[in-house]
């Protein structure tokens, strides 16, 4: 009797993240999910939302993102544990994916100072609104990440990006014509880190935008899975935007009692 399709998937990955340095193949991982490969990778994308080559990729950067903040290892031994006999070509990756080199990234200690959007291109008149909320047991949320990316996977500079102090509403304007998915994320504790335990997710999408007509995506978040993609794109250091924020506040304030 087969498994259902989640714990295929979920053995799968579990074959990946096992051989991080080794070439694998799909016929590898189909073989791990005991599925022809053709059943494989359908599965494999209804239930993650992206392919295995991709989710594979995606595991070995956020294995390389642990790796440069916990051990002294350098960056070519980081790439070869990782799978690339290239490590020019796991360096371009990783920028592209994470928004820094692998050498500044490791400097920051894994964390940014800003995270930029894309340069808008054509029209760029759509909105989207929506509620992000949390479920009503369990730690709260800390700052919430909310993005629009190309793809289901959160990497590289997303079109629109907003940070939630608390679940509530969000608005994004001026977003271009395409199809676009709303990834959110939150760490609860002080610092927003990539922690299995304590990392909410919520993934909407994909979100057609054309010219003017509004758009509605609500979120829900909940605890991460093995079955969701890594977040790559490298994070605001909560304590820095929770003091910035308070600057505001007293500024605000101050104005307010002139």
């Amino acid at each position: 009797m087969h498994d259902s399709a989640e714990q295929a998937v979920e053995r799968a990955i579990d074959t990946m993240r096992s051989n991080l340095s080794e070439q694998l193949t799909v016929d590898d991982m189909a073989r791990a999910a005991m599925f022809s490969k053709f059943h494989f990778t359908r599965i494999f994308q209804r239930v993650t939302g992206i392919s295995p080559g991709r989710f594979l990729s995606a595991i070995r950067l956020q294995e390389a993102k642990r790796l440069l903040t916990t051990t002294r290892l350098n960056v070519t031994d980081i790439s070869l544990r990782v799978g690339y006999n290239s490590v020019g070509t796991f360096s371009t990756r990783f920028t592209r994916s994470v928004g820094l080199p692998p050498t500044t990234y490791r400097r920051m200690g894994g964390f940014t100072p800003r995270i930029p959007t894309q340069r808008p291109t054509g029209q760029t008149q759509g909105t989207i609104t929506g509620q992000v909320t949390a479920p009503a047991r369990g730690p709260a949320p800390g700052l919430i990440f909310l993005g629009l990316f190309q793809h289901r996977i959160p990497e590289g500079p997303p079109v629109r990006c907003a940070i939630l102090e608390s679940p509530g509403a969000y608005h994004f304007t001026n977003v271009p014509d395409g199809t676009w998915y709303l990834l959110c994320h939150s760490v609860s504790g002080d610092v927003l880190r990539l922690e299995q335990d304590t990392m909410m997710v919520a993934t909407v999408g994909p979100l057609v935008v054309h010219g003017r007509q509004p758009l509605t995506a609500d979120a829900h978040l909940k605890q991460v899975s093995k079955i969701d993609p890594p977040v790559l794109l490298a994070l605001l250091d909560s304590r820095k935007a929770a003091s910035e924020r308070q600057a505001q506040r007293e500024n605000r304030s101050r104005m307010y009692a002139a």
